[in-house]
């Protein structure tokens, strides 16, 4: 049985990998300071190979047994908690990447960044490969999460050309799903809740901006397909098949959920991308990895988790 370290393993997306990796059999130790994860989303893991530490990545980490894979989720992700905890933002992806670099280096792990969509900024090229270097603000309100994810994929790189460490860089596009909190100020949480309420869903600027949405059982089973590859370059993760705009998206949402909620328009926030879509060539190449997951069966999931009944589904 390997071992995998999962940093910020009680969060949204790292506790749904945490589950994955317990179903391939695999050892989980969970990482995480609990400041936007929660103990309620690994509560009902009860698998005597699951070990949860409650432990800030910004300071030295030391654990006392072998560790084959590092995957490294931990940083806040949604804007309203970046911009709440702005330094911290920093601190977890220069510090705490350089620690989990380190404990992968020393037990000899392979690595695994969650990096973000956001390195491309307001995208100038669409949809976005690899390649593409970016058009990020460095001193925008984004500034703190975008070039934190950026510095974490130079310190990656870094680490495998000059220490050799085995380490592979996800660049993950807007994913959703259960356990995502509902006030986190992410669009689908945010649009559910409001529609659960029967209130009115708060739509930015006038809605036309998009985003590309990859259900959550899609994208772990992509970092999982990437941590057991060889490949050490960017590789996005995301859903090509389901760039919606905001508008449409909150719509569905209306439709699926039998709400009778209205949309309101309020002003776009700073920065804020138009166009946000992956280019997944290579994750199909390399992994043989694609989404599987169409939106409507995602939102008619989320629904059923929070015990309410999807309509027209």
């Amino acid at each position: 049985m390997s071992t995998a370290l999962v940093t910020g393993g009680a969060g949204f997306l790292g506790s749904h990998l945490c589950d994955y990796l317990l179903e391939q059999g695999h050892r989980v130790i969970c990482v995480d300071n609990l400041d936007t994860g929660s103990l309620q989303n690994v509560n009902h893991i009860r698998e005597p190979d699951f070990l949860f530490i409650n432990h800030d990545l910004i300071q030295h980490i030391e654990i006392d047994e072998t560790i084959d894979f590092v995957f490294h989720l931990a940083s806040p992700a949604s804007p309203i908690d970046y911009q709440r905890l702005p330094l911290h933002t920093l601190k977890v992806g220069s510090y705490g990447t350089h620690n989990t670099l380190g404990l992968a280096k020393f037990k000899r792990a392979r690595f695994l960044l969650a990096s973000s969509s956001e390195v491309y900024g307001d995208p100038q090229v669409h949809p976005q490969p690899e390649s593409y270097w970016g058009n990020v603000n460095p001193i925008g309100p984004r500034g703190v999460y975008d070039e934190a994810k950026r510095y974490a994929e130079a310190m990656s790189m870094a680490y495998h050309r000059q220490q050799g460490v085995n380490t592979c860089i996800a660049r993950i596009f807007n994913t959703y799903g259960p356990r995502m909190r509902p006030n986190d100020g992410r669009a689908i949480p945010t649009f559910v809740r409001q529609a659960l309420e029967d209130k009115p869903l708060t739509v930015f600027g006038d809605g036309s901006q998009t985003r590309s949405l990859c259900y959550v059982d899609d994208l772990v089973r992509g970092l999982y397909l990437l941590a057991e590859s060889d490949e050490h370059l960017p590789v996005n993760l995301g859903n090509p098949d389901h760039e919606v705009t905001m508008l449409e998206l909150a719509e569905t949402v209306i439709r699926v959920s039998g709400s009778r909620s209205k949309v309101v328009f309020e002003a776009l926030p700073t920065d804020d991308p138009h166009i946000r879509r992956p280019d997944i060539t290579r994750a199909q190449q390399v992994l043989g990895w694609e989404p599987e997951v169409d939106m409507e069966e995602g939102l008619a999931r989320i629904l059923a988790a929070l015990g309410r009944q999807p309509v027209g589904v």
